[in-house]
């Protein structure tokens, strides 16, 4: 892929897309119908940028079509994209299609490659776990072992409860350590806060039941 990206298909949405994550879109805007047409054409990527009270953001992320997965009668589309490369948009226009197009540049992290150090990126898997279990789920080792160790905070990021400038914040780091730092200090700030809401929740459920305590008439 150039460094430099003409007239990329912009779909803005209330969400942020990470390199190598999957996406499912449902498309049923017709200017979002003709970008997906377009794309499934050319095999040309997209880009998904987070729009916050109608005001977009000038960094996102490319995504490509992965999988058609399913076709309405009326047009719509369920798509399942897959984030690629984060770019920062430089021109955005409207008019030469139905949806809006950019140029862009693309922003590879100023280390491509380089990975966290091994205590911090040890800290945040075990951070992240934690959170997991509070939450009710079984961590799988897999979920960290399977990622490319320069963004694995990507894959951190899509479940680490930050709301979505926090994670607008991680797409915008350009290198693995900053984004892990920044993913251990919001959970460092957060684990206390979660494990006090369990407690009190686990000290209601132990209160005893008003059916063992009768009313009198």
């Amino acid at each position: 892929m150039p460094d430099r990206l003409r007239s990329l298909p912009l779909f803005p949405l209330e969400l942020v897309l990470y390199p190598g994550a999957r996406q499912p879109l449902h498309i049923f805007e017709e200017r979002y119908k003709d970008l997906a047409a377009d794309c499934l054409d050319t095999g040309a990527p997209f880009g998904i940028v987070l729009t916050e009270d109608e005001v977009l953001r000038d960094i996102g992320a490319t995504a490509e079509i992965e999988e058609v997965a399913r076709r309405y009668d009326d047009g719509r589309l369920d798509l399942i994209s897959v984030g690629r490369e984060r770019f920062r948009t430089e021109d955005v226009r409207s008019g030469e299609r139905s949806y809006l197009t950019a140029d862009a540049q693309l922003l590879p992290d100023t280390d491509p490659g380089e990975a966290a150090p091994p205590d911090l990126r040890e800290r945040v898997i075990t951070q992240h776990m934690k959170l997991l279990e509070l939450a009710g789920h079984t961590p799988r080792p897999s979920l960290y072992d399977d990622a490319p160790d320069h963004r694995l905070s990507f894959v951190i990021a899509q479940n680490a409860a930050l709301d979505t400038s926090q994670k607008q914040d991680v797409l915008e780091l350009r290198s693995e350590p900053e984004r892990m730092t920044f993913l251990s200090e919001h959970l460092q700030a957060l684990l206390p806060r979660v494990e006090e809401q369990q407690t009190t929740r686990e000290r209601i459920r132990s209160n005893g039941h008003f059916e063992d305590f009768p009313i009198d008439d």
